[in-house]
């Protein structure tokens, strides 16, 4: 089978090529870049290898393509990098690898293009396209490759034992393969996936979120977190998750499959956004529902507080997975702490001051809330679901309405601790809190408008219920 090129990449190719030929290495483009051109994915890098020392391919590359102080080198790895306008080339010679037990650090030793393909993790990646005179533009395909394609199949090209107890990390690959490109996993490489589940453990938790996230961002991103429950990899790193299994039944009253539920609300979500930490909050939004988890005779299943609990975990599920401790742990915590509030509020008859304290506790995250919100609604009763999406439409109403007129959304108090302090002669005192927070709470419940010189009159007044005079009446 013939491959061709883009004739931007022509200029590219052609001077690997030439390097190659004067250097005598035989040199093949390989991996992605193919599958991805094979599949019609869009792809700007090119990983080149070669029999032969790959640095000086590079740099001899660099030279013809007159770009040699863009080329960086990589001794400790053997490689080299060449950037040009949007194409990103890596260079690295062919090699064969053998691996210890506990370690997914392989020993290498300079191998042929033959050896190159045997080490890589799935017979997609393991397609190589010849840039030697003799058979250029050449797809060798030893495993298949184009065939699982066709299928649309991930199948790794050896014995999957020997692939995932060598790197247990290409067991995520496989899975995240599987969900960004909507392809079944070979059922021999999946029965290979649950056989080695636990070799995972050896495997950083950096490098397993890495793929993870790749997952939770992929298009229908249930699929590949339901193939890491099936395989048992889910167990290694989030087993909150797991736990939303299952159905109990009690006087023939059962709850919803929380585990089923929470991957349609991160479908959901992501037909709306690609916001990664939008997703986490989906996935995390109802992980406290197995410890809060109760029976009413009345009322039937309930999850009171699931909530706060799940907020509450948020960091810690963040901190043990190496995820980051910044506003993005704190944004994923507000949403999971605030995701029934918007719902909850069509319950009764909507007023000025809830939608005002929700605007308050939300700020700008109010419209990532409301999609979130939006995903939540799974019911298949169509009745139910009708009402609540009438309902969450009156909401969204409500909420313009009231942040139009009191402006309440990243609200800043009209009266700081300051003024009350240089108003009172005051020091930072119990006193200066107290009367911020009635300010604060007037606001809100709109007794007064949000504005400084109502705040004002209302401060002198509550300063006074606690025997505090004002120095200076002026405003």
């Amino acid at each position: 089978m013939e491959f061709t090129f883009y004739e931007e990449e022509l200029p590219i190719v052609n001077a690997i090529s030439q390097a190659a030929q004067e250097l005598g290495y035989p040199a093949f483009v390989v991996g992605g870049f193919v599958r991805d051109r094979l599949i019609n994915r869009p792809t700007k890098d090119l990983d080149v290898v070669c029999v032969g020392d790959g640095i000086k391919l590079a740099k001899r590359v660099g030279e013809i393509l007159k770009a040699s102080r863009q080329v960086v080198v990589f001794k400790r790895f053997g490689t080299a990098m060449l950037k040009l306008d949007e194409i990103e080339l890596e260079f690295v010679g062919a090699r064969k690898e053998s691996y210890s037990r506990n370690s997914r650090k392989p020993e290498v030793e300079p191998g042929t293009i033959e050896d190159d393909q045997n080490r890589r993790d799935f017979t997609i990646n393991a397609m190589a396209i010849s840039l030697n005179d003799k058979d250029f533009g050449t797809l060798i395909d030893p495993f298949d490759g184009v065939g699982d394609i066709g299928r649309r199949l991930i199948k790794t090209p050896l014995a999957p034992g020997k692939t995932f107890s060598d790197d247990p990390l290409r067991m995520m690959r496989a899975v995240r393969f599987a969900a960004q490109l909507d392809y079944d996993i070979d059922e021999v490489t999946l029965t290979g996936i649950k056989e080695n589940s636990h070799r995972l453990e050896i495997i950083s938790m950096e490098r397993i979120m890495t793929e993870l996230n790749k997952i939770i961002v992929s298009a229908t991103p249930s699929k590949g977190i339901d193939i890491l429950s099936e395989t048992g990899l889910l167990q290694h790193f989030l087993p909150e998750f797991e736990k939303l299994r299952g159905v109990e039944i009690i006087n023939n009253i059962g709850h919803k499959d929380n585990y089923y539920h929470t991957l349609q609300v991160l479908d959901n979500l992501a037909m709306e956004t690609e916001d990664l930490w939008l997703r986490w909050a989906a996935i995390l939004h109802d992980i406290a529902k197995p410890p809060t988890k109760r029976f009413d005779k009345e009322r039937g299943w309930t999850f009171h507080g699931h909530e706060v609990v799940g907020a509450r975990w948020v960091p810690k599920i963040f901190k043990r997975l190496k995820l980051p401790l910044d506003n993005k742990m704190r944004y994923v915590q507000k949403l999971v702490r605030l995701h029934l509030r918007p719902i909850s509020l069509t319950k009764e008859e909507i007023t000025d001051s809830a939608i005002r304290r929700l605007l308050f506790d939300a700020g700008d995250d109010i419209d990532d809330l409301m999609m979130l919100c939006k995903a939540d609604i799974t019911s298949k009763n169509d009745a139910k679901v009708k009402r609540i999406k009438e309902n969450y439409e009156k909401v969204k109403i409500k909420l313009r309405e009231v942040e139009e007129k009191d402006q309440i959304r990243n609200w800043q108090p009209p009266i700081t601790g300051q003024i009350i302090m240089d108003t009172f002669q005051l020091n930072p005192s119990r006193e200066v809190g107290i009367i911020k927070d009635s300010i604060r709470e007037a606001i809100l419940d709109g007794l007064i408008t949000n504005d400084y010189d109502a705040a004002f009159d209302f401060m002198l007044v509550e300063a006074s219920k606690l025997g505090l005079q004002a120095v200076e009446k002026s405003k």
